[in-house]
């Protein structure tokens, strides 16, 4: 198979100190963090079709993955208990806008888009879009700038390949599960999606030997928590936790959980963590 890419998390531990150490829940704004305690619950909007970040587990019927023990991690320092609510792209930042959900732990990008409209903490994750082709296709980008791509809805993937292929046909799924059906099918030539996602998708896939995941890079992207505008002291309780995760080797014991050899994962176990 070929090199996959490097994953990194990033704990940005002097950019979270400093950016949102000082901040406090403005007095114009309802306290959404006040609102959470009083209740007793946060709701985290998650995926449920996107291993390994989270799924359900065949046996419990439970949500579980990467980004669920983030927010399970997240809740147990609030002081609260978990309510998951299940996700995907395209209703990610609707959920948390409807007041349906508090928080995004949804393997979410951070983007100056979705920055106008929502907050993000500091980055946890670092991945890059990949492809996902059969095995016997081109092993080069720019050798499907016609080609029929399939992305999920809603996901910054889909719109790198409208910028990057303006001559392509792009498709659009409601969850990746559901784009690699159509790659089978022979509906589409190519599919992208998080290299991490691609690797969990491809390692549990019975068919495996039949497809290959291209080690150029579509982009690289920061991945954070979604955090209603303007909610500060709820964003500065994220980011410190976020922080303490990565000080008690939390977030490591995490990663290795879902990205580890045990996960028979094609991905690079070491991750390389960076203060800014």
């Amino acid at each position: 198979m070929a090199q996959q890419f490097g994953v990194q998390r990033k704990a940005l531990l002097a950019l979270a100190m400093v950016a949102f150490g000082g901040m406090a829940a403005s007095s114009a704004q309802a306290d959404q963090l006040a609102d959470i305690k009083k209740a007793g619950v946060v709701k985290v909007a998650t995926f449920d079709a996107n291993p390994p970040f989270g799924s359900v587990d065949a046996k419990t019927h439970e949500i579980v993955g990467y980004d669920v023990d983030f927010a399970k991690a997240l809740a147990k320092s609030l002081g609260v208990k978990l309510e998951l609510v299940a996700t995907n792209p395209a209703n990610r930042i609707p959920l948390l806008q409807s007041g349906k959900a508090d928080l995004i732990v949804a393997d979410i990008t951070i983007t100056p888009e979705r920055g106008q409209v929502i907050d993000f903490s500091t980055p946890y994750f670092v991945t890059g879009q990949q492809f996902l082709v059969p095995v016997k296709s081109p092993d080069k980008l720019d050798d499907y700038s016609r080609a029929r791509i399939g992305a999920v809805k809603g996901t910054t993937g889909e719109q790198a390949l409208h910028q990057r292929y303006p001559t392509a046909r792009v498709l659009a799924y409601d969850d990746i599960p559901l784009a690699l059906t159509a790659l089978r099918n022979g509906n589409v030539q190519a599919i992208t999606q998080d290299s991490t996602i691609l690797a969990g998708l491809l390692a549990g896939a019975p068919d495996k030997a039949n497809f290959k995941i291209l080690p150029d890079l579509l982009s690289k992207e920061e991945i954070g928590v979604g955090v209603k505008k303007g909610e500060t002291a709820l964003l500065k309780a994220v980011n410190e936790e976020l922080v303490n995760l990565e000080k008690s080797g939390e977030a490591s014991r995490i990663y290795d959980t879902w990205f580890g050899p045990a996960t028979q994962t094609p991905q690079p176990r070491s991750f390389t963590i960076e203060a800014k």
